[in-house]
């Protein structure tokens, strides 16, 4: 694989991590909006597991949170070291030949 397609991928990859963390942060808020509603429900089943799974989401968010910034900034690191935008541009430069 070149460098540049390399690079494309890492950035999709960056992508799809933070909408993974965009639908886990939209997780919590639904499980939160259900635990406020149901207090003045009082199900039992919901008082019983609706923290646990808020729990778990919570650090499942965490786990993203961590792994997007460590490889946001290998991505980073990575278009910088290879230059990735000069060999964009000569790439654009040897499809005009």
């Amino acid at each position: 694989m070149d460098k540049i397609r390399k690079f494309e991928l890492m950035e999709k990859i960056v992508h799809e991590l933070e909408d993974l963390k965009n639908s886990q942060q939209a997780i919590i808020q639904k499980i939160g909006k259900i635990e406020v509603d149901n207090i003045d429900l009082g199900d039992k089943r919901l008082e019983k597991d609706l923290p646990d799974m808020h729990q778990r989401v919570a650090d499942n968010l965490d786990t993203i949170a961590s792994i997007l910034e460590d490889f946001a900034n290998q991505t980073s690191d990575y278009e910088g070291k290879n230059n990735i935008q000069a060999l964009k541009e000569q790439e654009e430069i040897d499809n005009l030949k």
